[in-house]
């Protein structure tokens, strides 16, 4: 199924864990670092480094680009290192996550209470992955360099859906 971002709530909630999707539009990229400056902001009161509402956070941190090119390999991180973050950012908007491997159980229940998703992309296929991304801007934290939010422009990017809006999950199927 070819979807393209932002998905609407009548969309997220056709999908079923298993399901798998390319998904074109703009997602964002982040990681540990920045997950921990947009959740010390939240806890602030500050303004985010993007509107959250029903965005796509990638969790990785893409390579340098080679000559031509908009972006270097870029692979999905482990999503665990942001569940620490995850239930507040998602309670402040943030929809739908990519990334591998499975969630907490607090981090379910958000993606349930929010009308959700997590995403898995395959590890491993960083450089496949990066033949996907048409752009890639910086819209925060440039400082932390690989780890800075990008937002990027992507086409057909193949994922599965691993948690749906109801909490079903392929991980529990598979183990």
């Amino acid at each position: 199924m070819d979807l393209l971002t932002p998905l609407t709530p009548e969309i997220i909630s056709s999908l079923n864990a298993g399901d798998t999707i390319t998904l074109s539009g703009n997602i964002y990229t982040a990681r540990d670092a920045a997950h921990s400056r947009m959740h010390e902001a939240l806890k602030q009161n500050k303004k985010p480094p993007f509107d959250y509402g029903g965005q796509v956070v990638f969790y990785a941190g893409p390579c340098p680009a080679p000559p031509g090119k908009p972006i270097g390999s870029v692979g999905p991180t482990t999503a665990g290192r942001m569940d620490a973050y995850a239930p507040d950012l998602i309670d402040a908007g943030l929809k739908i996550m990519i990334g591998k491997g499975n969630r907490l159980p607090q981090v379910i229940e958000a993606i349930k209470q929010q009308k959700g998703l997590y995403l898995v992309a395959v590890g491993g296929a960083a450089a496949l992955l990066a033949k996907c991304v048409l752009s890639s801007d910086i819209v925060a934290y440039e400082d932390l360099g690989t780890e800075a939010i990008r937002r990027l422009k992507i086409e057909k990017m193949p994922l599965i859906v691993a948690i749906d809006s109801r909490g079903g999950s392929v991980f529990r199927q598979y183990g």
